[in-house]
């Protein structure tokens, strides 16, 4: 490594390039030497694409071949499988002047094909001590590097240990999460630190760290003892035109009708809305719904209540009824699950999204009744 300006550290061209593989050659003798399984992943991927896992030798150069493809030009690296853990992240907001807070984090963990389907916080599967370390950690990171900006920091978790996976410089699209639980814009605060305003002089970030004139301009130390603890739980869901009786494949057509409610519990928002549609080569998020409750079982039955709820008409498949069914199974409730535990599900069928349980069935016909209820009603009044 280099010193740079200011203490901050960088990584020579050629250094860089030796951790990297861009031939089946170069792949083949790094395996050798990481060990299988193993992960060949792409540095500028991102949603599942541009990963890929590898069981034995013979697999990887195709394996390699598929990740240049997806993700063209980026540097490729090779991982040692971690099977078993969770995957766990915090937020990390730096300014112009050296300074970085961390704003607690995520658990992010409930994934299929390696893209993520679930986000809560704060991470309530690490103890209080060892998530203030992964925090501080990622401050130094930060700060090692001269980093300027939101970004993130990812873990992989288990067992008490963590490892250091990767940092994404960008806002993510589960910051929300981020913003309930600390009460802080994050989007207002990036632009303020491009704005050259020191972290101790944005409004948020003064109330967090419990400051009593948001508008003040002394300084104070950063410490996450000194941040005021989250009161509240929140869980995310990722809304996907996905068709989960086939292996979560993407679907694409036209949406027709689609009914959200916001509740002082439930936020959402959606990218189409009815006569909208979802592009075969589109994304397949077009929504998501973030829960907040004073405790994790509280946030996790608003959200399932809030899932029953929404509605969506048209040409497309979601994975909604599979999330609620997800959502109530013991290894959710009880938080013992991995990063491999949904795919698991998907690859032997342990849910039937089609099949209603007595609730959801009474529900559907109270509903039903309700709604012709009204039709009758306002046939009623029109001919009045």
């Amino acid at each position: 490594t280099e010193m740079l300006d200011k203490g901050v550290v960088d990584i020579p061209p050629e250094t860089y390039q030796q951790a990297c593989v861009s031939t089946a050659e170069e792949a083949l003798a790094a395996g050798d030497t990481v060990g299988y399984p193993l992960m060949v992943k792409a540095s500028e991927g991102g949603g599942g694409k541009g990963i890929r896992f590898v069981a034995k030798r013979e697999d990887l150069p195709d394996a390699l071949m598929q990740v240049q493809a997806e993700v063209v030009g980026s540097p490729v690296f090779l991982m040692l499988m971690f099977a078993g853990g969770r995957h766990l992240e915090v937020q990390v907001l730096a300014d112009q002047h050296g300074h970085v807070c961390t704003l607690n984090g995520r658990d992010c963990s409930i994934q299929r094909r390696h893209q993520k389907i679930i986000e809560e916080g704060p991470p309530v599967v690490a103890d209080p001590d060892t998530f203030a370390r992964m925090e501080e950690a990622a401050a130094s990171l930060a700060k090692a590097v001269g980093y300027v900006g939101v970004g993130t920091v990812e873990y992989l978790y288990r067992d008490g240990e963590f490892f250091f996976l990767e940092m994404n410089p960008r806002l993510q699209v589960e910051h929300t999460v981020t913003e309930l639980l600390n009460d802080v814009n994050l989007p207002v605060a990036m632009l303020l630190v491009g704005m050259d305003i020191p972290l101790h002089r944005i409004p948020d970030i003064r109330s967090l760290w419990g400051k009593q004139d948001r508008h003040g301009q002394d300084t104070f130390p950063l410490s996450t003892h000194l941040r005021t603890p989250p009161k509240i739980h929140v869980i995310a869901a990722r809304i996907t035109a996905e068709n989960p009786d086939v292996g979560f494949r993407p679907t694409s057509g036209t949406i027709k009708e689609l009914n959200f409610r916001v509740s002082p519990h439930v936020w959402g928002y959606f990218s189409v809305y009815g006569r909208g549609a979802v592009h075969e080569f589109a994304d397949s998020q077009f929504g998501h719904i973030f829960s907040v409750g004073g405790t994790r079982e509280s946030a996790r039955k608003h959200l399932i209540l809030a899932l029953r709820e929404l509605t969506i008409y048209g040409g497309i498949r979601t994975t909604t009824q599979y999330l609620i069914a997800m959502l109530e199974l013991p290894e959710y409730r009880e938080n013992k699950f991995s990063t491999q535990w949904l795919d698991g599900l998907i690859a032997t069928k342990a849910i039937n999204s089609n099949k209603m349980t007595t609730d959801e069935a009474l529900d559907t016909v109270v509903f039903g009744a309700v709604v012709k209820a009204l039709d009758a009603l306002q046939q009623v009044r029109t001919q009045a």
